[in-house]
C-alpha cells in the first residue's frame, strides 16, 4: 500500500500527538514565542512550523486554482483566545495551465494569542498547555490530505524564544496594512479587473510586483498581470477567471516584492458584473480536494414555502418509489406474512398499518436527526453513512440471519424466551408492526430512489425543522402503499384465507433474507477484505448453531447451548476487531482499472477537462444495491461502452463504500447527499446529472450530444 493510502486511512482517525508530527511529505511542529512568559497582557504567539519535502507545497489563504488553506482548531487554557493566522506572503506555484498560491521549503504560520485577566493558573502550575488540531493539503503533482493533533507546554515564567528567528522571519513576511489613498481602487473593464494603488513603498517604484487576491475564484490565477508605474502609482490589468464565482467589495489584495508585502482593500468602482451560471465542476477541484480538512460550514437558510413544498413532494414520491428498489424487497417478506395473517380482520390490518407507518416515519426522522447532528459536529456524512461502518454491516447480517432462520422454521421466539414473553409477539401485533417499520428503514437506508436525491441534497442547507420535515415525508412515502392497503378493504379480499399455504409462503420468503445476508457479507468484504468476510461467515454459522441449540430440550440443550454461546463469544473477541477493520481498497482499484475505470480523486475531473477530454463520474458504494444494479446493467451495456470509447470519455469511479470526506463534499457540491449519482462533464458545457435509476437510452443520448 502506498504512503498516500496509508496516511489517508490514518488521517480519518486523527494524527500524531506531541509537539511534532512527521509525514512522508511534511514535518509539522507547534512552536511558541513568549519573551515575557505567559501572563495577562504579555505578548504570546504560537505557530505551526511546516517543513516541506522538496517539490511539495501547502496552501495560502487563497489556494488559487486548487487546494485548501491550512486550518487550525485550538484547545486553549481558560482566559486565552486565539487570533487569526498571520499569513506570510505566498508564492505562485505553476501547475501545468493552472497555478496555486502556497509555500514550499519551510514556513511558519503564526497565530497571536490574547491572554486576558481571566487566565488564572493554579498555584502549583508552572506551564500552560496548548493543543491544536492542524489539517493541511500537501501537493506535488498529486495531493495528500494530512492532519495532526499537536500539544505544547509553555513555561509560565521566563522566556520562550527558541524559534525567535522563525517568528521574526514570519513577521517580516506578513504583509503590512496599507490604507487606501485617493487614486486607489479597482474597476472591471471587459474581461479583466484594473487595479490602481498609491502609497506603496518608494523602494518598490519601477519594480514588478506579485499580485495575490485574497478572495478565491475571482481572477485568472495562472495569467500574468500587465502592470506599469505612473509615477508613484502602480497600475495593473489582471484577467478575470472564466469561472469567476465571487465579487468581493472591497477587493482585498496582497502586493509583494522581494518577500515583503502590503495588503490593501480596494473599493470596486461600478461594482462587479453578475456571476454567470457555471458548471459545478469548475469548483470541484478546490471544494473537493479537502479530504482531511474540517468540512466547510454550509450556509443554512430557510427555504421558501414553494421550494420546501416541492422538496416535500419529491421526498414523498421518492419514498413511494423506494418500495420498488431491490434493497427493500427482503422486508416485503415480513410485510406479506403479516398482512396475510390478518386477512379479513380489518381492525387489525388498520392498526398494523398505522403502527408500521409510525415505525417508518419515526425511524427516518431519527436517522435524519443523527445525520444532521454529525454534520453539525464537523463529520462528513451523507445518506447511507451507517453502512460505511463494517460493524453496522455485520450486525445487519446477523439480524437478517436470525429473521431468515425464523421464517424457515428453525426456531420460534417462544422457544427461546421466558414464558411471560413467549406470546409477546402474538399479544402485541401493533408493537410487532412498529418494529417491522423500523426494520424497513434499516434495510431501505442504503438505497436512493428517483426524486430522493434532490430532496435529500436540499437538507444540507435547510434549518433542522425543515430538513427533518423532508425525512418525515420520505418515511411517509415508503409506508404509504402499505398504509393505504391496510385501510382499503378491497385489498383484503384479494388475499386467500389463512391456511397451510401461509407456512409454505413463510419458508419460501426466508430465502430473500439469506440472499440479503450474502449481499451484506460481500459489502463487508469490500470494506474489511476476505479475512473480514470469512470471519463474518464463521460468526453467522456459530450464531445459527446457538439458535438451534437453544431450541433443544433436556441434557442436549444443557451441554450444547453453553458450548455454542462460548464459541460464538470467543470468535467475536478474538476475530471481531479483524472483521470491522477497514482495509485499503488496492485490489478493487486494480479491478476497476482493468475494466477501463479509474479511481476518482478530487482534482482529476478538472485535470482531464483541461485536456479537452469528457469525464463521466460514477459515485457508488458496495452497500448501495441501486448502484450495483446500474453497474451490472446500464454501465455494462455494450452500446454504452462503445459510446464511451468512441468519444474518449474518461471513466472515473468515486467509491463511497468506506467513509471518504472528499467524496462526501463532492456530492454536496453537486447538491446531493448520497449515492448513486452519475455526472457527465464536457469542456465548455454544464454538467449533466442523471437520475438514480440510470437508463441506457438517456445515457446514450447524452453521449451523442457530445458530438
Amino acid at each position: 500500500m502506498s504512503a498516500m493510502a496509508q496516511f489517508q486511512l490514518k488521517g480519518q482517525g486523527g494524527g500524531a500527538t506531541g509537539s511534532v508530527a512527521t509525514t512522508p511529505h511534511v514535518r509539522a511542529e507547534l512552536v511558541a514565542q513568549a519573551p515575557e512568559g505567559v501572563a495577562p497582557g504579555k505578548p504570546l504567539t504560537l505557530g505551526l512550523l511546516l517543513t516541506h519535502q522538496p517539490e511539495w507545497h501547502t496552501y495560502w489563504l487563497n489556494p488559487g486554482d486548487s487546494g485548501l488553506p491550512t486550518q487550525l482548531q485550538w484547545t486553549l487554557p481558560e482566559g486565552v483566545d486565539a487570533g487569526e493566522i498571520a499569513w506570510p506572503v505566498p508564492r505562485k506555484i505553476p501547475i501545468g495551465t493552472l497555478a496555486n498560491y502556497g509555500y514550499e521549503g519551510q514556513v511558519l504560520l503564526p497565530v497571536p494569542m490574547m491572554v486576558s485577566p481571566m487566565f488564572r493558573p493554579g498555584v502549583a502550575e508552572t506551564q500552560a498547555t496548548f493543543r491544536v488540531q492542524a489539517s493541511w493539503l500537501v501537493c506535488r503533482m498529486e495531493c495528500v490530505p494530512e492532519d495532526a493533533d499537536l500539544t505544547l507546554q509553555v513555561p509560565l515564567d521566563g522566556t520562550t524564544a527558541l524559534n525567535a528567528a522563525a517568528f521574526e522571519a514570519a513577521a517580516r513576511a506578513h504583509p503590512a496594512e496599507l490604507a487606501p489613498v485617493d487614486g486607489s481602487g479597482a474597476r472591471v473593464v471587459g474581461d479583466a479587473v484594473e487595479l490602481r494603488v498609491a502609497g506603496l513603498p518608494a523602494a518598490w517604484q519601477g519594480q514588478r510586483l506579485d499580485v495575490f487576491p485574497e478572495t478565491p475564484e475571482v481572477v485568472h490565477t495562472a495569467a500574468d498581470a500587465a502592470q506599469r508605474w505612473d509615477g508613484a502609482v502602480w497600475t495593473a490589468r489582471v484577467p478575470l477567471s472564466p469561472e469567476r464565482a465571487n465579487g468581493p467589495e472591497p477587493m482585498p489584495v496582497v502586493l509583494a516584492h522581494a518577500g515583503a508585502g502590503e495588503r490593501v482593500l480596494l473599493p470596486v468602482d461600478g461594482g462587479w458584473p453578475p456571476v454567470r451560471s457555471l458548471p459545478m465542476v469548475a469548483a470541484a477541484p478546490q471544494a473537493a480536494s479537502v479530504a482531511a480538512a474540517p468540512p466547510a460550514v454550509a450556509v443554512v437558510r430557510p427555504a421558501g414555502a414553494g421550494v420546501w413544498l416541492l422538496a416535500l413532494a419529491g421526498a414523498l414520491l421518492g419514498g413511494v418509489l423506494l418500495n420498488l428498489m431491490p434493497c427493500v424487497f427482503p422486508i416485503l417478506a415480513v410485510k406479506v406474512v403479516g398482512f396475510a395473517r390478518h386477512a379479513g380482520d380489518v381492525r387489525s390490518q388498520r392498526a398494523g398499518g398505522l403502527a408500521y407507518t409510525a415505525g417508518v416515519v419515526l425511524s427516518f426522522i431519527a436517522l435524519g436527526a443523527l445525520m444532521l447532528a454529525l454534520r453539525a459536529a464537523g463529520e462528513a456524512v451523507g445518506w447511507g453513512f451507517q453502512l460505511q461502518s463494517p460493524a453496522v454491516v455485520a450486525l445487519l447480517a446477523a439480524l437478517f440471519t436470525l429473521i431468515g432462520l425464523n421464517l424457515a422454521g428453525v426456531f420460534e421466539f417462544g422457544q427461546m424466551l421466558p414464558s411471560r414473553w413467549a406470546g409477546a409477539q402474538a399479544r402485541n401485533p401493533v408493537a410487532d408492526a412498529f418494529l417491522t417499520g423500523v426494520l424497513a428503514v434499516a434495510v431501505a437506508s442504503p438505497c436512493t430512489a428517483p426524486f430522493m436525491g434532490a430532496s435529500l441534497g436540499l437538507t444540507l442547507s435547510l434549518p433542522a425543522v425543515q430538513a427533518l420535515g423532508i425525512f418525515a415525508a420520505l418515511g411517509l412515502g415508503l409506508a404509504l402503499p402499505y398504509l393505504l392497503a391496510s385501510w382499503w378493504p378491497a385489498v383484503g379480499g384479494l388475499l386467500p384465507r389463512p391456511g397451510a399455504w401461509m407456512q409454505t409462503l413463510r419458508r419460501l420468503l426466508a430465502f430473500p433474507m439469506f440472499a440479503t445476508v450474502v449481499w451484506l457479507t460481500w459489502v463487508l468484504g469490500q470494506q474489511s477484505g476476505i479475512d473480514g468476510a470469512a470471519t463474518l461467515l464463521a460468526l453467522l454459522v456459530l450464531l445459527a448453531l446457538v439458535v438451534w441449540a437453544l431450541t433443544l430440550r433436556g441434557r442436549t440443550r444443557t451441554v450444547l447451548a453453553p458450548l455454542s454461546v462460548a464459541a460464538c463469544a470467543w470468535l467475536v473477541l478474538a476475530w471481531g476487531p479483524k472483521m470491522v477493520e477497514i482495509q485499503a481498497p488496492a485490489a478493487q482499484g486494480r479491478s476497476a482499472t482493468a475494466q477501463g475505470w479509474r479511481d476518482w480523486r478530487p482534482d482529476l475531473p478538472a485535470e482531464l477537462l483541461a485536456t479537452g477530454q469528457p469525464v463521466f463520474v460514477d459515485y457508488t458504494a458496495a452497500w448501495c444495491v441501486t448502484c450495483q444494479y446500474n453497474k451490472k446493467t446500464t454501465l455494462a451495456d455494450d452500446g454504452v461502452r462503445q459510446d464511451f470509447a468512441a468519444r474518449r470519455v474518461a471513466l472515473l469511479r468515486a467509491d463511497w463504500t468506506r467513509r471518504d470526506p472528499a467524496i462526501t463534499r463532492s456530492l454536496a457540491a453537486l447538491g446531493r447527499s448520497g449515492v448513486p449519482l452519475y455526472v457527465l462533464y464536457a469542456p465548455g458545457r454544464a454538467p449533466v446529472v442523471f437520475s438514480e435509476i440510470l437508463g441506457v437510452r438517456e445515457l446514450r443520448e447524452a453521449l451523442a450530444r457530445l458530438g
